[in-house]
């Protein structure tokens, strides 16, 4: 099978891999498509994301979609549209959630040896209870949303829930957009999403949020958001975004920073008695996601961006690296 393989540092290679089988509690996906994520940015550009070191070839891609190919035990259909929950979880434990457990591992990751292979490749094998599915009329351009946008919902349900608070959006690459998607459909009473580019902030409006700034050029009011969901994972963003939280309000962190010590007011969000609370991928959500995307496709008309063939997967990378331009770019497999 035809598979989009990293060797490192812009080194990006279309090959051919053997072309797995399902076995017992295993399932055989047929993928469709593949976005292009943040940490595969990562891999691609730099030949690491963080600390995890591009080692071996590395298969990229936990955003897909597909349709079943070969379910040894017959629960699902072959050619049933699904996506995928890309965690393997770990050692179970009582104190949090699934995703959380160590040990566990992520697909198209570099954390674990050897590699954690992931999705951008013609097929995909998983294990039975990584697989999704979704409604028969959904695009499958629509359903390679499903596990961005359970970030974004799980950030939501971090934060308690949005329903008749004023929410802020820090952000709006893809996750943030999707973010304020889910906010709006959690039925939040206002909506506003920032940024410093033309272009995500055009996406984000085209959504219907109730209001878009320019942070560089604009100020937001202070004292004002009951909710923030900062996506950007910009030291000066969230320092903004304090300013900008009401008393005693909750700032969710979904943008990952870099390692290290970073230059965070968080003066600011004390004086205020702010609840700030990080957020990591998601636990359960992906099911969550898929409903709403099935209830507003349109979601999927403003936030995926480009799509690529698997032959130009490097030319998808670097859109993807542009996020003026592009939302969530996609590569397709099939």
């Amino acid at each position: 099978m035809k598979a989009v393989r990293i060797h490192g540092k812009d080194d990006l290679r279309i090959e051919e891999v053997p072309t797995p089988q399902a076995g017992d509690g295993q399932v055989l996906i047929r993928v469709s498509h593949a976005g292009i994520c943040g940490s595969d940015l990562h891999y691609y550009f730099q030949g690491a994301n963080g600390a995890f070191v591009v080692r071996e070839p590395l298969i990229p891609g936990h955003e897909l979609s597909g349709v079943v190919a070969h379910d040894p035990s017959g629960t699902y259909a072959e050619g049933q549209k699904v996506t995928v929950h890309p965690a393997r979880f770990g050692t179970p434990s009582q104190k949090y959630g699934r995703h959380l457990w160590p040990n566990g591992s992520y697909l198209g990751s570099a954390s674990t040896w050897p590699h954690t292979q992931g999705g951008m490749s013609e097929y995909l094998l998983v294990e039975d209870f990584m697989v999704v599915p979704v409604p028969d009329d959904m695009e499958l351009t629509t359903a390679a949303l499903a596990e961005p946008f359970a970030v974004g919902l799980h950030a939501i349900n971090v934060g308690g829930g949005v329903e008749g608070r004023k929410v802020l959006v820090s952000g709006a690459g893809p996750i943030g957009l999707l973010a304020a998607a889910g906010a709006k459909a959690k039925g939040a009473a206002e909506v506003w999403v920032c940024d410093v580019l033309d272009g995500p902030l055009a996406r984000a409006k085209a959504l219907g949020v109730d209001r878009v700034v320019r942070t560089d050029v604009e100020h937001l009011p202070d004292f004002y958001f009951d909710t923030v969901l900062e996506c950007s994972g910009v030291p000066a963003a969230i320092n903004t975004a304090f300013e900008a939280i009401e008393r005693g309000g909750i700032a969710v962190q979904v943008g990952m920073l870099p390692a290290g010590p970073q230059p965070i007011a968080l003066a600011t969000i004390i004086s205020k008695e702010v609840q700030l609370r990080p957020t990591f991928r998601f636990d359960d959500e992906i099911t969550d996601a898929v409903a709403l995307l099935a209830a507003h496709p349109e979601i999927a008309d403003v936030v995926v961006t480009h799509t690529f063939p698997a032959d130009d997967a490097a030319a998808a990378f670097a859109i993807a690296k542009n996020s003026q331009e592009s939302g969530k770019v996609l590569v397709a497999l099939s």
